[in-house]
């Protein structure tokens, strides 16, 4: 069975990196996006079991996304870990009526983000022989 499809949402290459790096030794699927425009149309092409979620972003930021995604019946209910900077208690409120299910306040570790994902899908760790499998495709 393979594990859930994760999208990471984020303008900097690097953060998305980071989280790549967080979830490379669990069995899962990763998907990316720079900004929450793009973020909407992966979601509608794969629909993920999970999405984290940055808030600053340009194009549309990561409440924009939000209401985006929340208006469209079919990935509605797309569960979504939001990641941010901005400690804002506005914001947070928002991001909360919007329905994020969780939110980190950046930078995040694995130590913090890996049981919260857990809570929403689940992480196994990736076995040796997957991980060569999917490292030769």
């Amino acid at each position: 069975m393979a594990g859930p499809t994760i999208l990471l949402v984020d303008d900097s290459s690097l953060q998305r990196r980071a989280l790549a790096q967080m979830l490379q030794s669990f069995d899962c699927t990763l998907a990316e996006a720079a900004d929450g425009a793009i973020a909407l149309d992966v979601v509608r092409a794969i629909h993920p079991d999970l999405v984290l979620l940055d808030y600053n972003m340009p194009v549309l930021d990561g409440l924009g996304f939000l209401r985006a995604l929340r208006a469209d019946p079919p990935i509605a209910r797309t569960p979504v870990i939001m990641l941010t900077a901005n400690s804002a208690p506005a914001t947070l409120a928002a991001a909360a009526r919007l329905g994020v299910r969780d939110y980190l306040m950046k930078p995040c570790d694995s130590a913090t983000l890996i049981p919260k994902m857990s809570r929403i899908v689940a992480l196994q760790p990736r076995n040796e022989a997957s991980s060569t499998a999917q490292d030769s495709q």
